[in-house]
């Protein structure tokens, strides 16, 4: 309903505009037009009576003729531009001095059929044509001049092409009208919608904008400029929110359709390719709809121009962007428009009408008996208290640049014919010729503007960038803020110059991602939708919006944001850092309280506590837990090839030492048991060279084994690079990891051993207590190295190698106190105990 009630007052709105008017008449049969004689004719067709073929025929009767119609205020004052453009040459010295330019202006009526109508009528000087057939004499036909729509110009441009005569157009942009094999004699003063849509698409791409919504005419013109600015968006990578169509002709119900979806979309900026009708149609559905901070982006700016004119439309329009072709002023066309009057042109067959609808009078006719309440026209009024809206943008001076370039081309062919045929009539020429000189035109219009057409005869310019703001004062009206060039241009990029920083809405489907995050892609939406995830470990994004994270070099790491890479630090158990510190003062203590016993044990080397159970072994033992200890500072440091040969074997060796001596200790308690005789076998093994033996054969074993890995594959200094993200561990790389086992696996063996053996004979009857001792010490012994290996393999980074220096600590620490302490305790605080007499009595210690 709302869009009927606009139907009505919109047209009763424009009869006082002017711009168009609905005001009818019946036009005499003979179709009107305005003729000037001159020794060439260049022809000039206008849509200046708007025609309407009325309702459909049956042909049951002769079909109607055009019979109403209605004018358009710019498209008369286009035409005047024609006539100003053409006295202006004939008035000068230069170009064309000894010939003069008339004319004939047609009335097309914006219409196909009258658009062919007028133009064969002009080719063949007849009110009633006859193709093929010219009844005119005399001055020659040069060229035509027109039409506005592209629609009109297609069908004038196919029967013209036939006769390879010159054609220009101001205003019709349609990309296949470049096309020069259906259309050989076509030439325009303006770019075709290829350029404007990549200019359209360059400001798009300029602002940043990657969510839009296309609004198009479903002809020709909306089909083909969308579908060039689709190509030109997408490789850009700006999203299609909406692609909606508008049919040609005025459909309310699919305005209405078209207002409904406009509602759900989210993007703030819509790609404008429609009539003029079909825009005011769809800004005036939007008043009063809940969308508000949209942008206008056209690559037009008329019909911006004209929507303004309708009361509340402003606030629509506010920071709409429109692009025009960058063209010649008409200097002086203003006030040639002022000083216009009826009088001074009886032929003009227009001026009546548009005079009538411009001051809403009427002229006095003969015969019209009605003249009360009527205002009648006098014929004085002036056009400059009626100027065009928008002057600016409304390029009411349009037809000025086309009719120089005929002039032009004119004078270049008729300088070269006079050269070569002196003294010979060089008015009569072929329309094949002026075309040539046409094509090959290049001259400087009086304000400067260079002239020339490319190879599909579109004009080579520029685009101006209008903006539509609002004054101080409230007034609405477009604003000049830039120029795009297509002729500087990098890559496929043309360069856009703002007179200013403008202040744009921002028009995205998702927020931009921050450096640190990357892209995902939500299923099922354009690719402009996605969410932002934040960059893994190890990863970074430097830039906005990356479509994935790279990864940092192995000798770097991400930073906390994750939008750059930081060196990482080579890190190792150092002797000055805290732990390393304690552990290396542990390992001394140990190794130093292993040598104060040895001390002890020495002193007293004559004492029951010492000569039992076999002194040489207890030394042996000594001495190995003592480079046990010490054999924990070769694990603290920086690696190097040396210290990553000594560690684990020195540790192997000596805890084999170590081990075999308890286990040669254990072994001479069992066996002291089972001597039964004298001189038996079993006695001979009590010798304290047998159980030296024993430990010499047990080390030699797992000497060979450490030889065997140092041979093969030894270990050697390596960086752990996955371990701490933010630092590079070095350390010692086992080598061959099967050979490790095997060294590991037999100290593991002799462990297990030596603490079965004393755990069998801890109930054995012992003075000293010898073999409870040694099952407590093997006891902790054997648990330390068992939770130290989920712990060994568990850890990460530096944390591995003391894992291994404290279970080495631990262990030596074992054996030291579980063995040595007790038996400390007796000689230096229990003296009295360590004596034969105390012996003797039955006690035990």
């Amino acid at each position: 309903m709302w869009l009927c009630a606009f139907i009505f007052a919109f047209f009763v709105c424009l009869s006082g505009s002017d711009l168009s008017g609905p005001r009818a008449w019946i036009l005499p049969r003979q179709s009107p037009h305005f003729d000037r004689p001159g020794d060439v004719i260049v022809g000039g067709s206008f849509s200046i009576f708007h025609f309407s073929d009325g309702t459909p025929s049956d042909f049951t009767a002769p079909p109607t003729g055009l019979q109403t119609s209605s004018v358009s205020m710019w498209g008369y004052r286009v035409a005047q531009s024609f006539v100003f453009a053409i006295e202006e040459i004939n008035r000068s010295a230069h170009l064309l001095p000894n010939l003069t330019l008339g004319f004939s202006i047609r009335n097309s009526g914006d219409s196909v059929h009258g658009a062919l109508y007028e133009t064969m009528g002009f080719l063949t000087g007849q009110e009633e044509p006859i193709p093929n057939y010219t009844c005119q004499h005399g001055s020659p036909q040069a060229a035509l001049v027109g039409d506005t729509r592209s629609s009109l110009s297609v069908s004038m441009a196919r029967l013209l092409g036939l006769y390879k005569f010159s054609q220009v157009s101001y205003s019709s942009s349609l990309p296949s009208l470049s096309d020069k094999i259906q259309f050989p004699s076509f030439l325009r003063t303006l770019t075709s919608d290829i350029t404007s849509s990549h200019a359209v698409t360059q400001l798009i791409i300029h602002f940043q904008w990657s969510w839009v919504i296309i609004l198009a005419q479903d002809d020709d013109f909306g089909q083909q400029a969308s579908s060039l600015a689709t190509q030109q968006l997408s490789p850009a990578g700006v999203c299609i929110e909406y692609h909606l169509h508008v049919p040609s002709h005025q459909s309310l119900g699919k305005i209405e359709e078209t207002v409904q979806k406009m509602q759900k979309c989210t993007s703030k900026v819509v790609l404008v390719f429609l009539s003029n009708s079909n825009f005011q149609l769809i800004l005036h559905g939007l008043l009063g709809v809940p969308v508000s901070g949209q942008v206008w982006v056209s690559k037009g700016t008329l019909h911006m121009a004209l929507a303004l004119t309708i009361p509340g439309i402003s606030q629509v329009l506010q920071g709409t962007f429109g692009l025009l072709y960058h063209s010649s002023r008409a200097i002086g066309f203003p006030e040639f428009l002022a000083h216009l009057r009826p009088s001074q042109t009886p032929e003009d067959m227009f001026i009546k009408k548009f005079w009538e609808f411009t001051f809403d009078c009427t002229w006095p006719y003969q015969n019209s008996t009605v003249t009360e309440g009527v205002q009648f026209c006098t014929g004085n009024e002036s056009l400059k208290n009626k100027p065009h809206p928008f002057p600016e943008v409304s390029k009411i001076d349009a037809a000025y640049t086309a009719v120089y370039s005929i002039a032009h081309a004119l004078h270049n062919m008729l300088a070269c014919e006079h050269q070569e045929r002196k003294g010979t009539n060089s008015h009569n020429f072929h329309s094949w010729q002026l075309l040539h000189a046409l094509k090959k035109v290049h001259f400087k219009t009086l304000d400067g503007i260079k002239i020339m057409f490319d190879a599909n005869g579109d004009l080579v310019t520029k685009f101006d960038i209008f903006q539509g703001q609002k004054t101080p004062a409230g007034v609405f009206h477009l604003v000049h803020v830039g120029m795009i060039d297509p002729q500087v241009s990098s890559g496929n990029k043309m360069m856009v110059q703002l007179k200013e920083d403008l202040q744009v809405p921002s028009s995205i489907c998702s927020e931009s991602c921050l450096p640190g995050f990357s892209q995902v892609p939500r299923l099922g939406a354009p690719h402009c939708c996605f969410d932002c995830s934040p960059c893994p470990e190890g990863q970074f994004a430097d830039q906005r919006d990356m479509k994935r994270c790279l990864l940092c070099p192995k000798e770097q790491y991400s930073s906390h944001t994750r939008d750059h890479c930081l060196p990482r630090t080579e890190i190792f158990l150092a002797f000055e850092e805290p732990l390393g510190f304690i552990l290396a003062l542990v390992a001394l203590l140990l190794a130093g309280l292993a040598v104060l016993v040895l001390g002890v044990f020495l002193k007293h080397r004559d004492t029951p506590v010492v000569r039992a159970n076999n002194r040489t072994l207890s030394y042996f033992l000594l001495i190995s837990l003592s480079l046990c200890a010490l054999c924990a500072l070769l694990f603290l440091g920086r690696p190097t090839v040396t210290t990553c040969l000594l560690r684990q074997t020195t540790f192997a060796v000596v805890f084999t030492v170590a081990v075999s001596s308890v286990l040669a200790k254990t072994l001479t308690v069992v066996l002291a048991f089972k001597v039964t005789r004298p001189r038996s076998r079993i006695q001979i093994c009590l010798s304290p060279g047998t159980s030296t033996l024993v430990v010499l054969i047990a080390s030699l074993i797992q000497v060979v084994l450490c030889g065997v890995w140092l041979a093969t594959f030894p270990p050697f200094p390596d960086k752990d690079m996955l371990s701490e993200p933010q630092h590079i561990v070095i350390q010692c790389h086992d080598g061959s990891g099967a050979t490790f086992f095997c060294v590991l696996g037999y100290l593991g063996f002799l462990a297990g051993g030596t603490f079965s053996v004393a755990f069998l004979a801890r109930d054995l009857p012992d003075v000293f207590n010898e073999t409870k001792f040694l099952t407590f010490s093997m006891l902790l012994f054997c648990s330390v190295w068992t939770a130290f290996l989920p712990l060994y393999y568990s850890a990460r980074g530096k944390s591995t190698v003391a894992v291994e220096i404290f279970s080495i600590l631990a262990s030596t620490a074992g054996l030291l106190g579980g063995i040595f302490i007790p038996k400390c305790y007796i000689i230096l605080l229990k003296p009295e105990k360590n004596t034969p007499s105390w012996l003797k009595q039955g006690h035990h210690i």
